[in-house]
Order: structure tokens, then sequence, then C-alpha cells
């Protein structure tokens, strides 16, 4: 298939778009490049997937209208996977605009080039932050997501629901993925993974919010990766049972299906600090932190409906993931 991926210099925009890549499909990969980290990492990602043949890779930015209209038109893809956006929870406290720029206005800009060219699937990225103050655990697709506790939570909950606008007026198939804290080699310098890293090398404190009390959902980006491109090549057709007396909030008689994607086995951060340790043979002291504003304390991702709708089947350990981690950290990095 000719595919377009958005977000394909981040870390699983690349990610996906070396699957692809691998499998034989023609990708077309766009990405703005901005400074909110490295942008030196970022292009060598794309160093990495230059390399293949059936790789073409565009600089653009999701939120230029005229931009994206041309692109569409010239490109004739069938399907869409949209990883771009403004990601990071805190983040969202300082810039605003660029969240609602991205998340939003490009997104828009992106279902509607769906929309007036055909394209078969629209799969997107969604996050576990929008289960919010939810403290029903696992977190289940059949829960409610109407408390966000962050802005960024707020745009890709608004994302769904303007997917879903799109599935029910044009008849566009689309699938939402709440990714549940993705990690592994090639990842964002502004998570924990490498943030954890830098200061366990260089003997100095890490920082650990909520007294170490938080509990995630450590998802390796393997198996992340697996579950999008599963997902991509099974179009929703919609529920023919749903009902609008008691509604399924994860499906709809339009062709729009929403599902989890996490490991659904929550580590906590304490013990995920030593695994990091151990990964890189070294210790270091801690700083106790209160919990952060935007931060939800715990997520567990029910990942039951795309195991038996879909085949999804995480098989990375923490501990195994953590290891590859390394070793990519240590290269990369030169340690």
């Amino acid at each position: 298939m000719k595919i377009l991926v958005t977000g394909a210099a981040g870390f699983i925009g690349y990610h996906v778009c070396n699957s692809l890549c691998r499998r034989g499909d023609e990708v077309v990969g766009i990405d703005n490049l901005n400074d909110y980290y490295d942008v030196e990492l970022k292009q060598a990602r794309l160093a990495q997937l230059e390399s293949c043949t059936n790789f073409v890779f565009v600089k653009m930015d999701i939120a230029n209208r005229p931009a994206m209209q041309k692109l569409f038109a010239e490109q004739n893809f069938e399907r869409v996977i949209n990883m771009a956006a403004q990601a990071g929870v805190r983040y969202s406290l300082e810039n605003p605009n660029a969240y609602i720029d991205s998340n939003l206005v490009g997104y828009t800009n992106l279902l509607e080039g769906c929309r007036h060219h055909g394209i078969e699937h629209f799969v997107y990225a969604s996050s576990s932050s929008v289960y919010g103050a939810n403290e029903t655990m696992p977190f289940s697709t059949q829960d409610n997501v109407d408390h966000p506790v962050s802005l960024y939570a707020a745009t890709k909950k608004a994302g769904e629901l303007i997917a879903h606008s799109y599935s029910h007026l044009y008849q566009l198939p689309t699938t939402g993925l709440r990714f549940f804290t993705v990690y592994g080699p090639w990842g964002r310098p502004d998570m924990s993974p490498i943030l954890f890293a830098k200061a366990i090398i260089a003997g100095e404190p890490i920082k650990v919010f909520n007294y170490g009390k938080h509990r995630r959902d450590f998802t390796f980006i393997d198996d992340i990766v697996e579950g999008v491109v599963r997902c991509l090549d099974i179009v929703p057709l919609g529920n023919s049972d749903w009902s609008g007396i008691n509604p399924d909030p994860s499906s709809s008689r339009a062709p729009w299906k929403i599902y989890n994607i996490g490991n659904s086995e929550p580590v906590e951060l304490l013990h995920y600090i030593e695994l990091m340790e151990k990964a890189f043979g070294k210790t270091t002291t801690k700083e106790m932190l209160p919990l952060q504003p935007g931060d939800v304390e715990h997520t567990y991702a029910d990942v039951g409906p795309l195991q038996s709708e879909i085949g999804y089947a995480p098989s990375v350990s923490i501990d195994q993931g953590l290891q590859h981690f390394a070793k990519w950290y240590k290269d990369y990095y030169r340690v």
C-alpha cells in the first residue's frame, strides 16, 4: 500500500515507518522537525529511514492547510497513520497554543485530506492521558473519559470525538489507539528512560515524582508498532449492534473504533528505576518530589479488545525492554 505517516521523525512514527518499509509498503513520511526536543535525534532517525528505497521524507507541518491539501492531491495515499502531535503533559502547561495548532488544527487538516481523497483507513495516536481523573483499574475503553487533567489529554480526547464526526458524516473508517507509556530505543529525550539514564551515568540524583508511588503501564516500542500495523490492516466497519440507549464508548454504528494499546502489567516507579540501574550497572540517589500538575497517579491498560479483535500480544517484559534500551543508549550516546 501507499501510506502517509505523519510525525515520521518522532519516536513512534520512526518505528512505524521502519516496520512498514520492511514489509514492502510505499511510505511517505512527513514531519516539521520542530525543536521541542533535540532535532539531531530526529535527523538521526530519518537517516535510518532514508536508507530504505520505499521511503520518502517531506518536511511539512500538518497545521499548514495549503501544503496538506497539495500533498493529498498529489500523492494518492491509500491509508494514513497520524503520529504527529505536540507531546508532553507538563509542556502543555507552558505552551498551550502548540497543542491546539498540532493536535487540533493540524489533525483536522489530515481528516479533511482523508475525506476528500478517498482514504481507506485513518489510524491515529490517542493517549492513556484521556483517562484523567478516572480511578477505576485497569483503564477500559468502556470507562468515562470526560475529566482530563491536562490540556494535552483534552486535545487527545477531542481528537477521538472529531474522528467520530468524520466517520459518521463521511463514512471515513478511523481507529484511535490510546498509547500507554511507550519506551525503547530512539525514545524521546523528555521522557523518563533518557532522563533517568543521563542521571544514572552522571551519578546525579533522579527526580522521583509522587514520591515513587506512580505505577505505569510501560510498553516496549516493538509491541506498540506491531499493534499499530495490525490495526492499520483491519478496517472498522461499524458496530451494527450499537445502541444509543446503552452506548458502547469504544465503537459506533459509524466505522469508528477506539482501543487501548499497552503492556497490561503496570510497574511501580521505584522498581522501574531499580531495573534501569541494573541495565546500566550503576546506582544513584533519588530526589523524592510531590505529584506534578497534570500527571495521573497510575496507568493500567485493559487490552482485551485489542487482543481478541486484532490479535495483539505484547511480548517484551520491562526487564528485557530496558536492557534493549540501555544497549541502544550506550551506542547512540557513545557511553
